[in-house]
């Protein structure tokens, strides 16, 4: 579907719950695993994608929180795969699970998977995020062996605690077939209002002349991707403060609580549920004004601050 400023809006963000078995530090610190709240079911999140699809969405995303913390998520993907007019289907993962769910996954009808890893080093990895590394690793061997590819590696970097990994990551990319991505730090969460704390991607991208740019593999990606030769990887830099891509922006975000956000810069939302009550018809009908009027831009640079947390909008 087009929306009021000429972008193709064929990408959703479905996330599924707030709950998630991290707590890393740009995103919360002090919480337990979340209660399951207001989450929609798995016939609710369904009725709303394929409204979405019938709309023109051609791509989605499950994240969370932790979708894997869900026990009706291959029932969810499952009924995902089923819509024919999808060209990719995948999840972000902490992969804390994903060693165990991976076979489930990809006969549910997943295609990749990309999993959040913001240390290689075990205690620092257990620092930022609370998590286990070794989890991590077991889950990307499992992504690998099931065919769950490309994978790719969202790296959140922080100035002092884990930008000194760059080329650690970037060596990742040599032997496995894994696209890893830098991302900056987003003033979403506890330290993003912090701009010391941001390295801008420009700066990596300068020091490291044997990255060589490389096309984009679908319209309105975020990621500028470089290759290094030899490499059977990529190396993606997401920049959305440094370089805005909300021209090329081609997504919507449904919460896990059945709000619609249009804009991750943008504290709009709306909420699907009285539509849903309201039947199909009118389900479409707000999802279609919503679309539409999408805001041209996001507002990272001029001192916005988002009234949720990644947990609760989805990765």
């Amino acid at each position: 579907m087009i929306d009021q400023y000429g972008r193709n809006i064929n990408y959703l963000r479905l996330s599924v719950t707030e709950r998630c078995t991290l707590r890393c530090v740009y995103c919360r610190t002090d919480e337990g695993i979340c209660p399951k709240a207001a989450e929609l079911s798995c016939a609710d999140f369904l009725r709303i994608s394929r409204a979405c699809v019938d709309l023109g969405i051609q791509r989605i995303r499950v994240t969370g929180g932790e979708p894997l913390l869900r026990k009706d998520i291959l029932d969810i993907v499952g009924g995902l795969g089923q819509m024919k007019e999808l060209v990719d289907l995948t999840m972000t993962t902490n992969a804390q699970y994903l060693a165990e769910y991976a076979e489930g996954l990809k006969k549910a009808g997943l295609k990749r998977v990309n999993i959040s890893l913001d240390s290689l080093r075990e205690d620092r990895y257990k620092q930022i995020t609370g998590g286990e590394l070794s989890k991590v690793i077991e889950g990307i061997d499992a992504a690998i062996n099931v065919g769950l590819l490309p994978i790719k590696i969202n790296v959140v970097l922080v100035r002092g605690i884990n930008d000194d990994e760059v080329d650690d990551f970037i060596a990742l990319t040599r032997d496995n077939p894994l696209d890893v991505r830098m991302i900056e730090l987003m003033p979403v969460g506890i330290l993003g209002q912090d701009e010391s704390l941001r390295i801008n991607n420009d700066e990596l991208i300068a020091a490291r002349p044997y990255l060589q740019p490389v096309a984009p593999s679908y319209s309105g990606q975020p990621s500028r991707d470089y290759k290094i030769a030899g490499h059977k990887g990529r190396v993606g830099f997401i920049s959305p403060i440094s370089h805005s891509f909300c021209g090329d922006c081609n997504r919507i975000r449904v919460m896990s609580d059945g709000m619609l956000r249009p804009c991750l810069g943008n504290n709009a939302e709306i909420s699907l549920k009285p539509a849903l009550q309201a039947g199909d018809e009118a389900l479409l009908e707000v999802i279609r004004t919503t679309i539409f009027n999408k805001p041209m831009r996001h507002h990272f640079e001029e001192g916005f601050s988002s009234a949720k947390t990644m947990l609760k909008i989805g990765g």
